[in-house]
């Protein structure tokens, strides 16, 4: 299926081009999540007239993810959980750890957002988590994990 673009999405393309994807990938996610349309002549006619309100909504979107990310950049967060005598955890520290942690330091950010490279945290220390504020801006942050005793 065609499709015109009405936000930069990674792996795909940026804001007004047409591309070709799978039939589930536009109807099941695209479409519905408002980052793109059909390209009928009829869509692409209207996204020339509304291009430039797209294009400055996208570059306000750019500069708030840019605003947050400067405060969020190098930022240390500490968590705490039950962990044995060797420093593996019972359990993990997982992207929803994280996000609600960051909530709790006043940053909006989605348990999505969070990128773990080499997945859940399971041992005590010092990891470094990416976190993706915009398709173009991800910073890293430092995740200290303390252990707890029972």
């Amino acid at each position: 299926m065609q499709i015109i673009l009405l936000d930069k999405v990674v792996n795909l393309g940026n804001l007004g081009e047409i591309v070709r994807v799978k039939d589930g990938y536009a109807r099941n996610f695209l479409i519905p999540s408002g980052r793109a349309r059909r390209a009928t002549e009829a869509a692409i006619k209207e996204f020339e007239v509304r291009r430039v309100e797209l294009e400055k909504a996208a570059a306000e979107k750019l500069a708030a993810a840019q605003a947050q990310g400067e405060k969020l950049a190098g930022k240390a967060i500490k968590l705490s959980q039950k962990a044995g005598v060797d420093g593996r955890l019972f359990g993990s520290v997982t992207n929803q750890d994280i996000a609600d942690a960051l909530a709790k330091e006043g940053f909006a950010v989605a348990k999505a957002q969070v990128r773990m490279p080499h997945g859940p945290i399971k041992v005590v220390g010092d990891s470094t988590v990416g976190v993706a504020l915009h398709t173009d801006v991800v910073v890293e942050i430092t995740i200290s994990v303390y252990g707890e005793t029972a």
